[in-house]
């Protein structure tokens, strides 16, 4: 499955169980109403999802699209199982730090030229 807004593209993996989410420009809220349904389906087949969001010429947020932001982290805590964030800057990778609080998942951040690495991260099973 492939689908997209305006700034984000979101595509399953694996039957579903692993999610590749593309970001790019400034996210509105606009983009949340399009990108919360898609993985919550997603979740409700799967249960729990590993996630890759990689960020291309990613600007962040309004703050309407922080809030939805916000508002997902908080509803789907524990449904996130891994979090691979690939960017090409030390804010977005601030991002996996300062995202501990809002989930339960595992956190890794790596360099955009580092992609495969983080989608084998995103792969392996619990050691």
């Amino acid at each position: 499955m492939s689908s997209s807004s305006e700034h984000l593209t979101v595509v399953s993996k694996d039957g579903g169980k692993n999610v590749e989410i593309q970001i790019h420009g400034v996210l509105t809220a606009a983009d949340y109403e399009y990108f919360v349904p898609e993985v919550e389906k997603l979740i409700a087949t799967h249960g729990k999802l590993r996630m890759l969001v990689e960020m291309l010429d990613f600007h962040g947020w309004t703050i309407g699209a922080l809030w939805e932001d916000m508002k997902f982290d908080c509803k789907h805590f524990s449904d996130i199982e891994r979090l691979a964030i690939v960017g090409d800057s030390s804010w977005e990778k601030a991002m996996a730090s300062f995202c501990t609080p809002f989930t339960s998942a595992k956190i890794q951040y790596f360099d955009k030229s580092d992609l495969g690495g983080a989608r084998q991260w995103l792969a392996m099973d619990e050691a």
